[in-house]
């Protein structure tokens, strides 16, 4: 059963919002301080204006400014747009500015509850969605040297990614490196079975395959020269000579 509150309630909830307004007023005034990508807050707004008082308690009011996470998915649905379109380029740029809003884990050194940590899964999930299709991008615009020391690390953090294998795949072998290409696929059917008693899925092994029976990409031999030919003449008649008497 839950009794009535302390009587020190009050006091101790107007000196938090104190302590808000204060870190408010802070953050007003050295915006420079805040993270890349985060709004900036309207101009002439103070700590008050921002976490008001009202009738019954206090309002986080925003102003109707946005957030990191709405322009995150702007720029990430546009960059969606843009792959399903064609333009790989444009798809590369947009889904690049999405990630940069990323500074780190969603909701890094907040104590989450159950239900910010759904968000939390679900945030990183369309992070690493974006991050998938970018790269995607950037192979068919043909950067894939660009991408070998970020594949690196990313199917070394997801061990069991097969897109990001898949893609790490393509980018060895189109750099020339075959050999380093198979080795990624039977690191990752390894994980897989010994981790999850899975096999690679049919897409990846048929790629796979495909480099396995490819030769390796390597300049073309140059055209090899023509020779002359030489003409072939008629065998010469024999004469048969009659020696004088």
């Amino acid at each position: 059963m839950v009794g009535p509150p302390p009587r020190s309630v009050r006091t101790t909830l107007q000196t938090y919002v104190l302590q808000l307004r204060e870190l408010i007023t802070l953050a007003l005034h050295q915006p420079a301080a805040a993270p890349a990508g985060t709004p900036r807050p309207p101009a002439g707004r103070g700590a008050k204006d921002i976490l008001a008082t009202v009738p019954g308690g206090y309002l986080l009011v925003s102003g109707g400014g946005g957030s990191d996470v709405r322009e995150f998915e702007r720029l990430a649905g546009l960059g969606y747009r843009a792959m399903d379109a064609g333009d790989h380029k444009d798809a590369s740029r947009l889904l690049r500015e999405a990630l940069l809003l990323w500074t780190g884990p969603a909701f890094a050194g907040v104590p989450a509850g159950a239900r910010l940590e759904t968000e939390a899964r679900r945030l990183e999930e369309s992070r690493l969605c974006a991050l998938d299709q970018r790269i995607e991008a950037d192979l068919r615009l043909g950067r894939h040297r660009e991408l070998l020391a970020e594949l690196t690390v990313l199917t070394s953090r997801y061990a069991t990614h097969e897109n990001l294998h898949a893609q790490f795949m393509l980018a060895l072998h189109r750099s020339g490196r075959r050999g380093e290409a198979l080795d990624v696929y039977h690191r990752l059917r390894a994980t897989l079975v010994r981790d999850l008693g899975l096999e690679p899925s049919p897409r990846l092994r048929r790629l796979q395959q495909s480099i396995l029976v490819a030769a390796p990409e390597t300049p073309p031999p140059a055209p090899r020269q023509a020779v002359p030919a030489v003409p072939v003449l008629p065998a010469a008649r024999a004469r048969v000579g009659v020696r004088p008497v």
